[in-house]
């Protein structure tokens, strides 16, 4: 296990930094130079100079990179032009509330789409299956800003009984002493990840009950009952532990969307903002940030996965 972890960690290292090279040669990418790119089309020769020669842009590109990550590893994500507030302490701001409403998102759709996903795969081919897998289709493939527009014309203008806009706080217990403004996002972020899960448990529930293992306990005269929440169940879940590492990036892609219309406080919208704004040192923290995180719940996934069935870490490596 020591030997998996050691591996696992090399690589997840080496992709991050990859990750600090993309994310810098993006600032670079932008057209006429960052500094033009950052300061706007009316900005003069004069002014470039000054700017290039303030951020260090005047040197070559590996003294850059090499400036770069000093300043990463310092913590320093650069300064929002737009809000004149260091990227580091917006996103110590706004990541709690994100994670406070994805966690609970991902809760409610765990919450239901395991028990769901069992119950799918023991009524197989029936209608209650084909009825349950057409809806969930449905609500995979319905865009998340569509279903958050209907939730709010039906919750809270037709029928008013949620608040139609997020409670806003700078602090998570100022977020939850206004819980009901938390359902409507919360249900939306649940139902596209909650269908997406509930095909997954079905899947691989369907995969475990066609094992040896299953037709062996059955032999032994163990209940139906303890076979599929037990042994099956438990075997299933291994996979879904190392999706939800990988479902990362789809829950903030989620979160921006969601976020943006109900106007909760969290990265999403501050990535939103950011990208009307053009505040490129602001999308560039929150890219880095999430593709750091992407790679550190990948890691935990395949860990947890190896520790939860050894079977899988020759596959892993």
């Amino acid at each position: 296990m020591g030997r998996f972890v050691v591996h696992r960690a090399a690589q997840a290292a080496v992709v991050v930094v990859l990750v600090t090279v993309v994310t810098f040669l993006l600032l670079h990418a932008l057209p006429g130079g960052p500094a033009r790119g950052i300061l706007g089309l009316k900005a003069t020769r004069i002014q470039i100079e000054q700017f290039d020669k303030a951020n260090g842009f005047d040197e070559s590109l590996p003294q850059q990179y090499w400036s770069y990550l000093v300043r990463l590893l310092h913590g320093n994500l650069g300064t929002s032009y737009k809000l004149n507030q260091s990227v580091s302490s917006l996103l110590v701001e706004r990541v709690p509330k994100t994670l406070l409403l994805t966690a609970m998102s991902t809760a409610v759709a765990l919450f239901v789409a395991v028990p769901l996903g069992v119950w799918q795969a023991l009524h197989r081919h029936r209608v209650g299956d084909h009825v349950t897998s057409s809806l969930a289709l449905i609500g995979y493939a319905t865009p998340t800003f569509f279903l958050a527009l209907v939730l709010v014309i039906v919750f809270a203008e037709k029928w008013p009984l949620l608040p139609p806009e997020a409670p806003q706080g700078t602090s998570i217990s100022s977020l939850l002493a206004h819980f009901s403004g938390l359902v409507l996002p919360i249900v939306t972020g649940a139902v596209t990840t909650l269908a997406a899960f509930s095909r997954y448990v079905r899947s691989s529930v369907l995969d475990n009950l066609a094992e040896d293992y299953v037709r062996t306990a059955r032999a032994k005269g163990v209940s139906e009952r303890r076979v599929v929440w037990i042994h099956v169940l438990r075997n299933s879940l291994t996979s879904l532990v190392a999706l939800l590492g990988y479902y990362l990036p789809v829950l903030f892609g989620g979160a921006v969307v969601v976020e943006s219309i109900y106007n909760y406080p969290g990265v999403g919208l501050l990535f939103w903002n950011a990208a009307q704004q053009s505040d490129y040192p602001v999308l560039l923290g929150v890219v880095l940030v999430i593709s750091v995180a992407t790679v550190v719940g990948s890691l935990a996934a395949d860990l947890a996965q190896a520790a939860i069935d050894p079977r899988v870490r020759g596959a892993l490596r």
